[in-house]
């Protein structure tokens, strides 16, 4: 059985819904997964991200999972789109694979045969479309005033670890928006936090949880 680390705290939340998530499908597998978990500080990772320092952060994630390694992880997991922002600075960084949650959203839209989608995240995701590493696949944007929105909802989310009702009403009218508008075919909740809300079942729209194909495939790992 593999051993996979996780680079906890970017955020707290969604550090807990990956460890319970993860827990949950190994044990429905028969399988007691080998995890070790790291705590990377949330405030200070998105202060990098908002000054555009991608080789900092990325000095900062490859630290951590350093870390993992020696504690015998043979695969890496940042639980939280927006860090994806530095892969590119990352890789060549570490030693460890890292299980990636973009290939995860790549797999899971080729099955669905899906190729008009937009996100809902951080304003860094949305604004960065996943940095262009989803290929195959086109991202809408959503407008400014709508990115604003989602953006505040989600940093509200992250730092309340509960919902408000009137960020849900607007998430799934900008939903409802972005299909009718702009023909979206689905939404990507390409951020953890956005679970503290609703999830596929209960969101009201077509959506992808990006946080539960990456679980799946961080699942997959831990039971072969």
């Amino acid at each position: 059985m593999a051993s996979v680390g996780i680079v906890g705290g970017l955020g707290v939340g969604a550090t807990v819904h990956y460890y319970e998530k993860i827990t949950a499908a190994c044990k429905a597998r028969g399988v007691i997964p080998d995890l070790a978990i790291v705590h990377a500080d949330v405030d200070k990772g998105q202060g990098f991200v908002r000054e555009g320092r991608l080789d900092v952060l990325a000095d900062y994630l490859a630290a951590f999972i350093e870390r993992l390694g020696r504690a015998g992880a043979a695969a890496a997991v940042l639980p939280a789109v927006t860090p994806h922002i530095c892969i590119a600075e990352l890789t060549p960084r570490i030693k460890l694979p890292l299980i990636n949650i973009v290939d995860a959203i790549g797999a899971e839209l080729r099955k669905r045969q899906l190729k008009r989608v937009a996100l809902f995240g951080t304003t860094f995701t949305m604004q960065g479309s996943l940095w262009g590493q989803l290929s195959g696949v086109e991202i809408v944007k959503p407008q400014a005033d709508e990115i604003a929105f989602v953006g505040r909802a989600y940093q509200r989310t992250l730092d309340t670890q509960r919902g408000h009702d009137e960020d849900t009403a607007g998430l799934r009218r900008i939903a409802a928006d972005l299909q009718r508008r702009d023909g979206v075919e689905a939404i990507l909740l390409a951020g953890t936090d956005l679970a503290v809300i609703f999830d596929e079942e209960t969101a009201g729209f077509p959506c992808i949880d990006c946080a539960r194909v990456h679980i799946d495939a961080i699942v997959e790992r831990l039971s072969a």
